[in-house]
């Protein structure tokens, strides 16, 4: 008895099954994986694209962390009257600002960067050159650095 109703509930099974997937052409399930295969390609490409991006602001964000302790650092060697020093902190901020940006895609939060370099550059030759270089200059960047941390 129980072996006829398992047949009869397999050849029901079957029959339905081949039912349902008569009523479906090839086409549709062909279509269905194409779509798959494009939905998973870009997934898979935006969550590499958003990886890069936070590596990349990461990478801007230390490089300003860095240069934000140099240029605290300039400032105390400028209020001890270490003229040298302070030229060679501003430098190393710079540098350190500069490696940060290296080739990342031009916007403006690199364009900002890459000014402010310019800035610590102009600020360390002047000191180099023996000029006074007030503590309020230096404040400024300090402020513009913090501007583009908060950004």
């Amino acid at each position: 008895m129980w072996k006829f109703i398992a047949a009869l509930v397999l050849a029901a099974a079957s029959f339905g099954l081949g039912f349902y997937f008569g009523q479906r052409p090839v086409g549709t399930l062909q279509q269905t994986v194409s779509d798959l295969q494009h939905s998973l390609t870009d997934t898979s490409r935006n969550i590499f694209d958003t990886t890069m991006g936070i590596e990349r602001d990461l990478r801007r964000r230390q490089g300003l962390l860095d240069t934000k302790s140099r240029v605290i650092q300039a400032k105390s060697e400028l209020f001890d009257k270490n003229f040298g020093e302070a030229a060679k902190e501003l430098g190393e901020a710079a540098e350190a600002l500069e490696t940060a940006t290296k080739g990342a895609k031009q916007d403006e939060s690199i364009l900002a960067a890459r000014a402010l370099t310019g800035t610590l550059r102009e600020v360390r030759l002047e000191l180099s050159m023996g000029k006074a270089v007030s503590i309020k200059k230096l404040d400024e960047i300090q402020r513009e650095v913090d501007r583009q941390l908060n950004k």
